[in-house]
């Protein structure tokens, strides 16, 4: 009982715009805590009216100063973003390890403006576990604007495009190969593509190069006939920052018109409802395997039994467990 009405107030205090309580939440949220699963079913009922925006890209290429920049720019026309920053996990740890987030000083004090950096402890995708829960909360704190800025992209890494309305994907010159750019599918995930240091004097053919890609349609076809733009971009000095704001906003206002947010939205629903599954899979193994795994093993290493039928004796020992 005691815990029922802490998470009504909580939820009244989040939904009334209390950082205070949705740094709180968030906190709950990231330890994975039950308790908290009817107050989160009720936030997901008042979410649903903020864009939100993934930014992914290579390292080096200067997400996180574009990221402040355009947070400042959003701030200009008096909206308030809210902003999900995902850092690799110490393997030890489990904790969030960069420590460039010092670039970020200069609007977090803005009353307007909420940042919370996650680890992914571990999770593949560039997205920490709870990261959609914490878009919610957001959401239904009231924040015009949620940014999800991902730990770097790669084939492991395009998860943000499951969870994001518009991508915008950050290059920058002189990072590496083109070719090895298309493989890990950098190019086909964005709706919006940054050129950022677009100062330096090879900025050119970045941009270049980017165009004949496009042009050339071996990655990054758009749906609907959306034209996705490259934009260079000079973070450093906001330098073209307010072109990829209204970028974002023609973004917006196409997938309005188009009907293709229902799409989106569909594609992010099955991608959290997939996810929680995963999780709840991943659970329940942690939970069963300890009793069975060393067996298994010692079967395994002794090539009595191969991995597979390892591994499904036991998916078949979670089935048991669960029908319990």
């Amino acid at each position: 009982m005691k815990t029922q009405t802490f998470s009504k107030g909580l939820l009244t205090e989040v939904l009334d715009g209390s950082t205070r309580a949705i740094a709180r939440l968030i906190s709950c949220v990231e330890t994975n805590n039950a308790d908290y699963s009817e107050i989160l079913a009720n936030i997901y009922h008042k979410a649903g009216q903020a864009h939100v925006v993934g930014i992914t890209g290579v390292p080096g290429s200067g997400k996180s100063t574009l990221l402040r920049s355009l947070v400042q720019t959003i701030r200009g026309g008096r909206r308030t973003v809210g902003v999900i920053a995902i850092d690799p996990s110490s393997p030890f740890s489990g904790g969030a390890i960069l420590g460039d987030r010092i670039r970020m000083l200069q609007v977090s004090e803005d009353p307007g403006v909420f940042i919370r950096s996650m680890a992914t402890r571990g999770a593949l995708g560039g997205l920490a576990r709870a990261t959609l829960d914490v878009v919610d909360i957001l959401d239904a704190a009231g924040f015009d604007v949620i940014i999800i800025e991902t730990v770097g992209v790669g084939q492991d890494e395009v998860d943000v495009v499951q969870a994001a309305h518009s991508t915008v994907v950050v290059s920058a010159p002189g990072l590496g190969d083109d070719i090895q750019a298309i493989k890990a599918g950098i190019l086909e995930i964005a709706d919006i593509h940054v050129v950022n240091k677009s100062d330096r004097p090879d900025a050119n053919k970045t941009i270049t190069d980017l165009t004949q890609m496009l042009a050339t349609n071996l990655a990054g076809s758009s749906e609907n006939n959306w034209t996705t733009p490259i934009l260079p971009v000079s973070a450093s000095n906001d330098h073209g920052v307010a072109d990829l704001l209204k970028a974002l906003e023609e973004h917006r206002a196409f997938l309005q018109s188009s009907g293709e947010i229902v799409g989106r939205r569909r594609r992010i629903a099955m991608y959290r409802i997939l996810k929680t599954v995963r999780g709840f899979m991943q659970e329940s193994m942690a939970m069963s395997q300890n009793a069975i795994m060393q067996d298994l093993l010692d079967r395994v290493l002794a090539r009595e039994i191969g991995p597979r039928d390892a591994a499904l004796q036991i998916l078949a020992s979670v089935n048991e467990n669960n029908l319990k």
